[in-house]
Formats: C-alpha cells, sequence, structure tokens
C-alpha cells in the first residue's frame, strides 16, 4: 500500500494535496483496496462550495455504495472527467490519475488540521 507523503488524508481515507490555490481531492489506496472494483463515481456537486466533512459525490462499487466527504472547505471546481469512462483510475492510480474532484479552498490553511502519511498510515494499521 502506498502512502504518499506530499498529501494529507482524512480519518474517512480520502486525500487533499494543494497545488497553488487549487487542491487535488481523492481517495487513499488503502480505501480503494477495501471498496475493490469501482465501477461508477458521481460528483453531483460540481460548483457548490461545501463545509468540510460534507458529503461530495458517492463512489460505487460491485456491492456497495459509499460517500465521499470533503477534507476541507471549499467550492467544487471540477470532477475528473477521465473517471466516467475509466472508474478503474482510481483503484490504478489512485493519488495519480484516480483523482476525483478540483477544489478552491476557503481556507488552504486548514489542511493542516489533517494527517499527514505516518499518522495515517498508523490509523489503517490499528
Amino acid at each position: 500500500m502506498e502512502f504518499p507523503s506530499n498529501v494529507k488524508y482524512t480519518k474517512d481515507h480520502e486525500w487533499i494535496r494543494i497545488e497553488g490555490d487549487e487542491a487535488y481531492v481523492g481517495i487513499s489506496d488503502y480505501a480503494q483496496e477495501q471498496l475493490g472494483d469501482i465501477v461508477f463515481v458521481d460528483i453531483p456537486t460540481v460548483g457548490e462550495t461545501l463545509e468540510k466533512e460534507e458529503v461530495f459525490g458517492t463512489i460505487e462499487v460491485v456491492k456497495t455504495i459509499s460517500d465521499l466527504f470533503l477534507p476541507i472547505a471549499g467550492e467544487v471546481l471540477e470532477q475528473n472527467e477521465a473517471l466516467a469512462d475509466n472508474p478503474e483510475l482510481v483503484n490504478k492510480d489512485p493519488y495519480g490519475e484516480g483523482w476525483l474532484i478540483k477544489i478552491k479552498p476557503n481556507n488552504a490553511e486548514d489542511i493542516n488540521d489533517l494527517l499527514d502519511a505516518e499518522a495515517y498510515k498508523a490509523l489503517v494499521n490499528e
């Protein structure tokens, strides 16, 4: 399992990476492994401003649908269009091509309240 140090993590297994005044959000390698084969990603919140931990979409696997929670407050700018035809990108490359949404954070400093790679690794290995 991968635990990149250039992202921050939530206890709900999302990750966030700040790039300039925008941020990418996805699910962790651990989460995609636990879920199994992802068949559909639904992000109906593009254009909306959401609070931290609000549901921004869902991810569907063969057996279940799971909510996706925003790591920090911000406006959902876009979804990863590549996932419409290739949802399995989340399984193959969760921290790269399998990103879910791009947001404009209300306050990028909020990322400091999230887990770093070592803390997240400890959480999933409990």
